[in-house]
């Protein structure tokens, strides 16, 4: 044969939970999520990576607007670097230099 029972106590939960520190209402504070970003030697594109750590600070409904920034950030510089010229292509002509 068991004791009785242990009694209830109304806690923070509410009866039937043991009591314990309160817990905070609502949602918690945004917790950075310490991704290390190694850099590239590129400023321009290290500057964009960088933001990325903004993210850190955000509620989660502020990520999308850092991330789609970045994202456009890193997409131009892609795409400038077709607009850069290169080197100089090779000649299709072949030049003689014995004569």
């Amino acid at each position: 044969m068991s004791g009785p029972e242990p009694e209830a106590v109304a806690g923070p939960g509410g009866p039937g939970l043991p009591a314990g520190p309160a817990e905070a209402v609502g949602p918690a504070e945004p917790q950075p999520l310490g991704v290390v970003v190694t850099p590239t030697g590129d400023a321009a594109i290290d500057a964009r990576l960088g933001r990325l750590a903004d993210a850190d600070h955000l509620p989660a409904s502020g990520h999308l607007e850092v991330y789609e920034d970045v994202h456009r950030g890193l997409r131009d510089a892609l795409a400038a670097l077709d607009q850069r010229p290169g080197p100089p292509a090779p000649s299709s002509t072949t030049h003689d230099i014995r004569s």
